[in-house]
């Protein structure tokens, strides 16, 4: 059990680490009012979690521990639907309302396909 919670921090904090640095590469090369770095985010986490599971699903890697740094850990600290929420209510709050409703239609639906995408360039 700590040596799970261990990997699942220690994947966590890096997952963590390069969604900052996702976020610094993507605002100073970009601005926008829609929140691009956080879309950016979720589409390669949803990405990256479709593409890791495959491999695991075709059991390319077979060991616990790798599922639990990489997915659980690693996806789960670089991913940010917290941020996407906050983000939304603040765009709804400042009358963006065409925007938020953009924003949470293309995340949803480019998240479900980047998923799909990553299992299926596994198969």
């Amino acid at each position: 059990m700590i040596k799970t919670i261990i990997l699942v921090g220690l994947g966590g904090g890096l997952g963590s680490i390069f969604r900052y640095l996702t976020a610094v590469f993507v605002n100073k090369h970009f601005s926008f009012i829609y929140p691009l770095a956080t879309f950016m985010v979720n589409f390669i986490g949803c990405f990256l979690i479709g593409l890791l599971l495959g491999l695991f699903e075709r059991q390319y890697w077979t060991t616990p521990d790798l599922k639990f740094l990489l997915v659980v850990g690693f996806c789960g600290g670089y991913t940010t639907f917290s941020t996407f929420a906050f983000e939304n209510l603040s765009l709804f709050q400042s009358n963006h309302t065409l925007v938020a409703f953009a924003y949470i239609a293309l995340s949803v639906l480019t998240g479900l396909f980047a998923t799909w995408l990553g299992l299926y360039v596994v198969k």
